[in-house]
């Protein structure tokens, strides 16, 4: 089967479990390796990041020192470079920022102060339903066990897993077979817990007799795992739909939003669109990620706590 479908089907399937999945999200810190399911397991201050705002907040703004109650120049606190402007701009958007004016400048403060205790764990899932195309699994899966940026990974896949199979793989990495219709797992081997608070090493790239890594020690790993949990938080798994005539919503495991296109047979993507004319159905995605999903739409905001602070007013 297709792989955009298989990965759809695993979401579903830890969704439907009261899940936060995400797809598709950064799972380096040198390299460009991309996880493509992962799970983000609440934390203590969970809550209070809900509150903040539904979207993903800016990883250049939280390894800055802006804080709740702290004014500061942009240009100060996060730089003043293009990347740096667009940061605040979206950081603001979010509702995270607030900006006011002091003798003609722009400042800007934290709505509220930054629950770093808000996700326990990262899980990480690589989607293989066929194992008779592995590609490059070995060695992404091994990456993943070296660099340990995650608590535990698993490999997902619909195929009929062997001793050989599970031989090829780190004896890290767990194993889960997958209904592609229904998105039930069977557990085939259990993953083992990974060292993500210390230290890991990368393995950047493998040549003939050579393997390039990369230390990467435990604060800056500790940094990019809060950059993989902020970007999963706000992006979800779900694609829009495409406009055609010949998609339609269909559920998985229980879970709705996602499109099938009946004249191709298959999930779709806005990219796969057949081009026949007509309208596709309207379909709120978000809303069908807060039904089952401890992700929270249209939060309050923090902005609300500081009212009665005129000295903070825009």
């Amino acid at each position: 089967m297709r792989e955009f479908g298989f990965e759809l089907a695993v979401c579903a399937g830890l969704e439907s479990e009261g899940e936060l999945v995400s797809r598709q999200l950064a799972g380096g810190v040198h390299g460009s390796r991309v996880m493509d399911t992962v799970v983000v397991e609440p934390g203590p201050g969970f809550d209070a990041r809900t509150r903040i705002t539904e979207r993903s907040i800016p990883h250049r703004l939280l390894e800055s020192d802006l804080g709740a109650g702290t004014a500061r120049r942009p240009s100060e606190a996060v730089g003043s470079s293009g990347y740096a402007s667009a940061a605040v701009e979206a950081g603001v958007d979010c509702g995270y920022l607030e900006r006011e004016r002091r003798g003609g400048q722009a400042y800007v403060r934290a709505t509220a102060r930054y629950p770093d205790d808000w996700f326990a764990s990262l899980t990480g899932v690589e989607n293989k339903p066929d194992l008779g195309r592995p590609g490059d699994l070995e060695l992404q899966l091994r990456k993943d066990v070296s660099l340990a940026l995650f608590d535990r990974v698993w490999l997902a896949t619909a195929s009929h897993v062997t001793g050989a199979h599970l031989n090829r793989i780190p004896p890290e990495v767990g194993v889960w077979r997958v209904d592609p219709d229904t998105g039930e797992r069977e557990t085939v081997r259990e993953a083992t817990p990974l060292d993500a608070d210390g230290p890991g090493i990368e393995v950047v790239d493998e040549h003939p007799g050579r393997t390039e890594i990369r230390p990467v020690d435990a604060d800056t790993k500790a940094r990019y795992r809060r950059r993989v949990a902020e970007r999963a938080y706000g992006k979800g798994w779900r694609v829009p739909f495409p406009d055609c005539p010949h998609v339609e919503e269909r559920s998985v495991a229980g879970v709705g939003g996602l499109a099938y296109c009946t004249r191709q047979e298959r999930y779709v993507r806005p990219a796969d669109a057949c081009g026949a004319e007509g309208t596709g159905p309207e379909v709120d995605i978000d809303a069908r990620r807060a039904e089952g999903s401890p992700w929270v739409r249209d939060p309050a905001g923090a902005k609300r706590t500081q009212a009665g602070l005129d000295f903070y007013s825009s």
